[in-house]
């Protein structure tokens, strides 16, 4: 059995959109390119109907090639006690209110026992000084989270 991995919504953007301009973007696109190439066939890999969501909106033709990327690729529920796990996750303050979609990102993986949430959202999934916290909730909740990581830690090479 392979190790399983959710893929939030910035996997499937930064995997179709142009080069960006920027440096350092650009290099996190290239990341997300080769992890896909390289290193996705050693996972089972999952969605969610929230990434379904949030990658259908936006400018048409960049969600036509997203949702072409993730259309095969099996959806998660989001169940209740996801939603609950969120909203403690949002009570306890281990992301701001702010952040409701990426605390139901993090609890969808979660209670589904994945083992890897793969994102490039640093600002509240990905982010080391929310980490503990976020752990500690899940754990408390009775749920082992998963790894938070970026496509660039999640390759072999």
């Amino acid at each position: 059995m392979k190790p399983s991995v959710y893929i939030e919504t910035t996997i499937p953007s930064y995997l179709t959109a142009w080069r960006s301009p920027e440096l350092v973007m650009a290099a996190n696109q290239e990341a997300t390119r080769s992890w896909w190439d390289t290193s996705r066939p050693k996972f089972d890999i999952f969605i969610s109907a929230l990434v379904l969501d949030e990658a259908s909106s936006g400018d048409p033709a960049a969600a036509q090639r997203r949702m072409e990327i993730i259309c095969e690729i099996p959806a998660l529920d989001v169940s209740i006690l996801a939603e609950e796990l969120a909203a403690q996750l949002l009570a306890a303050s281990a992301l701001p209110e702010k952040a409701k979609a990426d605390a139901l990102h993090i609890a969808i993986a979660t209670v589904h026992g994945i083992d890897y949430l793969l994102t490039w959202n640093c600002k509240h999934i990905a982010n080391a000084t929310m980490r503990l916290k976020i752990e500690s909730i899940c754990r408390s909740s009775g749920y082992e989270p998963p790894i938070i990581c970026t496509p660039l830690e999640l390759m072999e090479d």
